[in-house]
Parts: C-alpha cells; sequence; structure tokens
C-alpha cells in the first residue's frame, strides 16, 4: 500500500498544510501526472478539488512536469525544478523522477484550486486551536 505526505497549498490564505495519506485515499494520486486535478475528499478537504503540481521520491528527487512517465531519467537542464545555475550558460545532468504520481513517490505537492464552504484550515482542524491556546 502506498503512503503519502501531500502538502496542500491554499494560495487564498498563503498557507501549507501537510497531510498524511494511506490505503484507498492514497491509491487516488496513484498513475496521476502533474497538472491534473484530484478531488479533495482524498486528504480531508471534502468539497475541494486540488491540482497536483510536483512531488519528490524518498532519495528527494523532484519530479519534472517535462519528463514522461514514473520512473528515474537523468536529463541535462539548464535551470528548472532540481536544478539552480549559479552562472549564465551553465548545464548539469541530474536525476529526476517523471511526472506521474508512482509508489516510488514519497511527497505530492499541490494546491487548491477550488474550495467548498469552508476554508482549508477548519476542514483540517487547524484554525480552532490556535484560538484556544491564547
Amino acid at each position: 500500500m502506498a503512503t503519502f505526505n501531500v502538502v496542500v497549498a491554499d494560495p487564498a490564505e498563503g498557507a501549507a498544510h501537510p497531510v498524511e495519506v494511506e490505503g484507498q485515499d492514497a491509491n487516488r494520486f496513484i498513475g496521476r501526472e502533474i497538472g491534473d486535478e484530484v478531488d479533495g475528499g482524498a486528504v480531508g478537504l471534502t468539497g475541494c478539488t486540488l491540482e497536483i503540481t510536483g512531488g519528490s521520491d524518498a532519495a528527494g528527487r523532484p519530479m519534472r512536469a517535462d519528463v514522461a512517465g514514473a520512473g528515474l531519467k537523468d536529463v541535462l537542464v539548464t535551470g528548472g525544478v532540481g536544478f539552480n545555475p549559479e552562472r549564465d550558460g551553465e548545464r548539469r545532468r541530474i536525476s529526476v523522477r517523471g511526472r506521474e504520481v508512482s509508489d516510488a513517490t514519497v511527497q505530492i505537492n499541490a494546491k487548491v484550486v477550488e474550495t467548498g464552504d469552508e476554508s482549508v484550515a477548519e476542514l483540517l482542524g487547524e484554525g480552532d486551536a490556535d484560538e484556544d491556546d491564547e
């Protein structure tokens, strides 16, 4: 069974919320690609829609939208995901994962595209805990 750490970014709040997903809910992500939309019910966000924006594997290799499949691939890059050039014209061959979510994926990055009646923090139960402590 697959287990993922899904980091849900909420552009409206400017916050990110980590959620661990396993079992049947994790299977909703397998086979999806970067840019695909997923029902938020998989991470406890009923009524929301999420868009997969990236992810990484256990070794920290990032997923790239321009690499097909789910496997590892060595690509020559001049910038973008996985490489930040330090000087003009610098290129480097790096190992990256493809754009498809698989069992080898450990972390999935997603953003909220559509929200329901409640905010993301309320649905995840994070908004009330901070207010009670004050």
